[in-house]
């Protein structure tokens, strides 16, 4: 007899979703190598076409070295306003058809649709959701089915570009034994290269491993990538919502004017607030702030950027801002930051202005934080 605790899950992921919405938009695109990411001399690849790839061009290479090997792409700066719009296009799609659904990334969704086959089978209802979306949208889309987030992830990769791919229960472990490690998600660049000169290539040989061994090796995340590799991963789907701000302040005990002391809680807010953005997956394109004088009266500015959640470009727009607002020299009861406009959009998707080595000093500081404590490092002052 069948049990009741089957999952069926669905990993829906739009293709070069960047380069495919420019495609949209510009027809003489289509079939060309295509770039997207920043423009400057330092700018670095966000995303890249499939025509791009044969050249070895991939995303988060410096867009000059991107450049030498396929000299013929063509660079677009790129939009995030725009790819957000079609995410949302997308997103609500699948929120009017899909019971439970979460919204990984701006380009990427999972869905659990267990207990849909009693009324017809999950496999034909994901196939028919795929193609509402590519016939309402034009948007290519792949879509992997399986019993978990990992399987079917790992399925979505299998069956790009534009394709579809059912894992059932007794084929995950063939399915996933000939595949590299890299298809696995949690193994990074790092992982990859100590697993590989240990001579493990496959996730059949990963899959052999004492897991104490990787336990030794890697920690946690050892444990995890071994549960993985042998199709094991309970992670449940997040039900979606979307948060539209986050925001931080700071009642005085007592009401100041030191300039220095307030530049200096600002600046910890900013990074606080920046930190959360980017464990969140989320970039920002307003930002508010806040001042309440001794004698309560309350002052905000607000100003719009362009998508983003680094600590130097929002620091900027919050310090101007408040050199603004702070124009009567009373004293301050109250300081405060918001960011707003939140949207779905990783570490990649900054690309489009920083360079190689500011995105990479960023993926430092937070792996520090993350591992240390959100105090372990901050912005020193002048």
């Amino acid at each position: 007899m069948e049990t009741n605790d089957r999952k069926d899950i669905v990993h829906l992921d739009l293709d070069t979703f960047f380069v495919s919405v420019e495609r949209l938009e510009n027809k003489s695109f289509i079939g060309k190598p295509i770039l997207i990411g920043g423009t400057s001399g330092r700018g670095v690849v966000a995303s890249c076409s499939y025509e791009s790839r044969k050249y070895g061009v991939r995303s988060a290479m410096p867009m000059q070295r991107a450049l030498m090997l396929c000299p013929d792409a063509i660079v677009i700066r790129g939009d995030m306003e725009k790819y957000s719009k079609f995410s949302n296009m997308v997103t609500d799609i699948i929120a009017e058809k899909a019971p439970v659904y979460e919204k990984a990334s701006i380009d990427e969704h999972y869905l659990d649709i267990s207990g849909m086959d009693r009324f017809f089978g999950c496999q034909q209802w994901a196939h028919e959701l795929r193609n509402k979306i590519i016939k309402e949208t034009g948007l290519p889309i792949s879509f992997g089915l399986s019993v978990n987030k990992t399987v079917s992830k790992i399925a979505t990769g299998e069956a790009k570009p534009n394709g579809e791919l059912y894992i059932n229960k007794e084929h995950v472990s063939p399915f996933l034994a000939p595949l590299s490690i890299k298809k696995i998600p949690m193994v990074g660049d790092k992982t990859y290269t100590l697993l590989m000169d240990m001579g493990v290539e496959k996730i059949a040989t990963l899959r052999e491993m004492p897991i104490e061994l990787l336990s030794k090796l890697l920690g946690q995340n050892g444990v995890e990538i071994w549960k993985r590799a042998n199709g094991i991963d309970n992670t449940p789907i997040q039900p979606y919502s979307e948060q539209k701000s986050i925001s931080t302040e700071r009642t005085f005990e007592q009401d100041t004017m030191d300039i220095y002391m307030l530049n200096r809680i600002l600046v910890k807010m900013v990074e606080d607030l920046c930190f959360e953005l980017r464990s969140k997956e989320k970039l920002t394109a307003c930002i508010t702030v806040k001042i309440r004088y001794s004698n309560f009266d309350t002052h905000t500015q607000q100003k719009k950027i362009a998508y983003t959640s680094f600590d130097h470009t929002i620091l900027e727009v919050v310090q101007e801002l408040f050199q603004k607002l702070y124009q009567r020299r009373m004293m301050i009861r109250l300081i405060g930051v918001r960011l707003s406009n939140l949207v779905y959009g990783t570490q990649q998707l900054n690309l489009f202005e920083d360079t190689t080595e500011k995105v990479n000093l960023y993926l430092a500081l937070d792996w520090i934080r993350k591992r240390y404590g959100v105090k372990s490092v901050g912005k020193a002052l002048s």
